[in-house]
């Protein structure tokens, strides 16, 4: 088990407790790369600056002096999300109601990094169930799509993700999600086409075998808010 980093283990509290919780220390497992966790052994700000020299950079100007380890915290903060716990973002938030129409939460604002170049990308997700007696707390939803927006990541598999641990966790008779976003590494590189817009979309049970129920959740996604 590592200890993460201080603005780490505050982005992980973030997500994984409410307003009023006791935080526990953010610990994780760190598997696989250093962009994972802070070794502390200086081997991402190495390859920064070895990134700098390839491009034609100086590393040691002073506009570069501290880039490396800006880099590395940076990398950090926008990966929290492989340390988060899911049992303490769920905290036993599912409560037995008696309520069997669809929820829907949308416009939920996210910011991810493609795994491909290291490039951003962002949006917003809508995501809406069918309780089979039981619900989830309204805030969770938005911390579930946190927990997987923080990692790197394709948006395929992000939305599938946020479908999944929902249809695991509550049990419900139907799961939709929808994820919009745009991609940096389509605008800034490539085919650099400003204004693209990527949409993806992971249905599940009653969603998938019932055109009406697939049909009613795109209609509210649909829908502007209330004073909007």
């Amino acid at each position: 088990m590592t200890v993460l980093p201080d603005h780490v283990q505050k982005i992980v509290a973030e997500i994984e407790t409410e307003i009023g919780d006791e935080p526990a220390d953010a610990r994780a497992t760190i598997e696989g790369g250093s962009l994972r966790g802070h070794s502390g052994n200086g081997r991402v700000e190495a390859a920064v600056r070895e990134i700098l020299e390839e491009v034609g950079e100086e590393p040691d100007r002073e506009g570069l002096i501290g880039t490396p380890a800006r880099v590395h915290r940076m990398y950090t903060e926008l990966t929290a999300g492989y340390h988060v716990d899911p049992a303490r973002l769920m905290n036993g938030a599912i409560f037995d109601v008696d309520y069997s129409e669809m929820v829907v939460v949308k416009d939920i604002p996210f910011y991810s990094l493609c795994e491909h170049h290291l490039l951003p990308f962002f949006g917003s997700a809508a995501v809406a169930y069918i309780p089979r007696g039981r619900v989830i707390g309204l805030s969770k939803i938005p911390r579930i799509v946190e927990m997987y927006a923080r990692r790197l990541q394709v948006q395929e598999r992000l939305t599938q993700q946020i479908a999944d641990f929902l249809q695991d966790n509550l049990e419900p008779q139907g799961v939709g999600v929808v994820v919009e976003a745009t991609h940096l590494c389509a605008v800034m590189r490539g085919v650099r086409k400003p204004g693209t817009i990527m949409t993806t979309s992971a249905v599940l049970g009653l969603f998938r075998s019932r055109d009406k129920t697939r049909s009613e959740f795109l209609a509210h996604i649909e829908r502007r808010a209330p004073g909007v």
